[in-house]
């Protein structure tokens, strides 16, 4: 099986910088809403799986709780531990094989990342294995295909594209886990009980000005891959379009909150 780019820990160490300033602060709104449906004190102990430059973990932190980010980009952890919070720690580990003892997280997060996982399963179940009974597993999902300028593309490529095949070409785990019956299933089946689901939605705000550099917005996405050189510039020259002449355009986008207890 060919790996994908998503599933390259140097792709994401590459790209860090770029994610802390263009990502994360669309994720962490989603992150805030994933804290305000659990309550987190000093003295709890608290998992971020999958963490990114740490939107949920740093958000967390606020609450005088533990917390331990795990990614398995070290550019990723890096930015993390840059913060030098004291009830912070950040460590390289691969969310499918957490090397954690049982039953030791009063809550687990998971605030995009598990959805990536090449075996995203595991994942979910490592967030269980590791998470106490009686604690909580919290998962947030994209919904439908996608958001931020992944969906952004993939409805213009819809749009005018509509003889190429229109599936989405999102990870297996971000596909089924946006259906809000399938990521219910998907928790039980890790080992959680059945969650509460709840939808929320932001904006991602999409800088014009990057279109200059395309591949910056796109070129994490295969819809973007699977476009030849004139079909991107057509891609380009929409969001212009679409823009009608604002330096900014926003890309309403849709998440699943999901919060199960153990």
């Amino acid at each position: 099986m060919t790996e994908k780019k998503h599933e390259n820990p140097a792709h994401w160490d590459e790209t860090a910088a770029n994610y802390e300033a263009t990502a994360h602060p669309f994720t962490s709104q989603f992150a805030e809403d994933a804290l305000a449906r659990v309550t987190l004190t000093p003295g709890m102990q608290v998992l971020d799986v999958a963490a990114g430059t740490g939107a949920l973990t740093l958000a967390a932190a606020r609450s005088g709780a533990y917390v331990l980010a795990t990614d398995f980009s070290a550019g990723m952890v890096a930015r993390i531990a840059a913060a030098k919070l004291p009830n912070v720690d950040a460590e390289v580990m691969d969310g499918q094989a957490l090397h954690l003892p049982d039953a030791s997280f009063d809550v687990s997060f998971s605030i995009f990342g598990v959805i990536m996982f090449p075996d995203w399963r595991r994942g979910l179940a490592e967030m269980a294995r590791v998470t106490k009974p009686g604690g909580l597993g919290v998962l947030a999902t994209w919904q439908s295909e996608g958001a931020a300028t992944f969906l952004l593309l993939s409805q213009i490529r819809r749009r005018l594209f509509p003889r190429l095949d229109g599936k989405t070409r999102l990870p297996e785990g971000a596909v089924a886990l946006g259906d809000p019956e399938w990521l219910s299933a998907a928790m039980v089946d890790a080992g959680f009980a059945a969650p509460e689901i709840e939808q929320v939605t932001h904006d991602f705000v999409l800088d014009v000005s990057q279109l200059d550099r395309p591949e910056t917005l796109f070129g994490m996405s295969p819809d973007w891959v699977a476009l030849d050189a004139e079909q991107q510039a057509a891609v380009v020259e929409e969001v212009r379009l679409m823009a009608d002449g604002r330096s900014v355009l926003p890309v309403p986008s849709t998440a699943l909150i999901a919060v199960a207890g153990r």
